[in-house]
C-alpha cells in the first residue's frame, strides 16, 4: 500500500507539471526538496472519554514537492514525504513512547507574494498518510518492553492483550507559512491536524470504549527549490 501511495504521488506531480502549459505572469513550475524537524503528539480521548494529556516527541520529515502555477501568485503544490509521528505518555512510574513512520501525500494551495528579495509563502490543504512501521515502548526504571505496532482496522477479542495496534491510514489538514529567497532556498513553519482516528476498533475490552486518537504536530522545514 505504501508503494502505491508513493507511486500515485509521483505520477500526480509529473502529470500536473506536463499538463499546465500556461504560466501566469511568468511564473514557472519548480521542484523542491525539503526536510526538517517535527514536534508531534497524539491528541483525543482515552477509554473513559477523558481528554488525553500526552507529551510531544521529536520526529523528522523529508521529501519533495512540485510547485505548479495556477493563477497570479497562486500555486498548486503536491508532494510526497517520509514523516515520523507519535507521542509520549507518562503515567508514573511507567513511561510509554509511541513512534509511527508514515509516507504522506500533501496537496496544498500556496500563495507566494514578492517581499524584499524573495517571496513570502502561505499554504494550506489536505494530506493523506499511510503508516508502514511503528513501535510502542514501555519503560519503568531499568525495565523496558517494546512492541512492534500492528496496523489493523479492527482488533479481535482473541488478539494479544499486550499487543499494540493502530490504523495505517491517516488524513488531515496542513497549514504553513514561510519565506523563499530569490536563489531558491526556503524555510517554513508547519502545522498539521489529523482528522481521522488512528486507533482501531478494539474488541479485547468490554464496555463503552470512547477512545479517539488523532495525530497533531508542528514543525520547521528547510528546503531548496529549483
Amino acid at each position: 500500500m505504501k508503494n502505491k501511495i508513493f507511486s500515485i504521488a509521483i505520477i500526480l506531480m509529473l502529470t500536473a507539471s506536463m499538463a499546465i502549459a500556461q504560466r501566469p505572469g511568468g511564473q514557472r513550475t519548480a521542484f523542491g526538496v525539503l526536510g526538517g524537524v517535527n514536534l508531534q503528539n497524539i491528541n483525543g480521548k482515552d477509554f473513559s472519554g477523558d481528554k488525553l494529556e500526552n507529551d510531544m516527541i521529536i520526529g523528522y520529515h523529508a521529501g519533495l514537492n512540485i510547485q505548479i502555477p495556477i493563477a497570479s501568485e497562486f500555486y498548486f503544490q503536491p508532494g510526497v514525504l517520509f514523516s515520523t509521528k507519535g507521542a509520549k505518555i507518562v503515567n508514573d512510574p511507567i513511561q510509554r513512547t509511541i513512534n509511527l513512520s508514515y509516507i504522506e501525500v500533501p496537496l496544498n494551495l500556496v500563495y507566494k507574494g514578492l517581499l524584499g528579495n524573495g517571496y513570502v509563502m502561505v499554504g494550506f490543504g489536505p494530506y493523506v498518510g499511510y503508516a508502514f512501521k511503528g513501535t510502542d515502548k514501555f519503560e519503568a526504571g531499568s525495565i523496558s518492553y517494546e512492541n512492534d505496532i500492528e496496523f489493523v482496522n479492527v482488533v479481535d477479542a482473541t488478539d494479544d492483550l499486550l499487543g499494540s495496534y493502530s490504523k495505517a491510514l491517516d488524513a488531515g489538514a496542513n497549514i504553513f507559512a514561510g519565506y523563499e529567497l530569490a536563489g531558491g532556498l526556503f524555510f517554513q513553519l508547519n502545522t498539521q491536524l489529523g482528522l481521522l482516528k488512528i486507533n482501531p476498533e478494539d474488541n479485547r475490552f468490554p464496555g463503552d470504549n470512547k477512545r479517539e486518537y488523532r495525530n497533531t504536530g508542528y514543525g520547521v522545514s528547510l528546503g531548496y527549490r529549483f
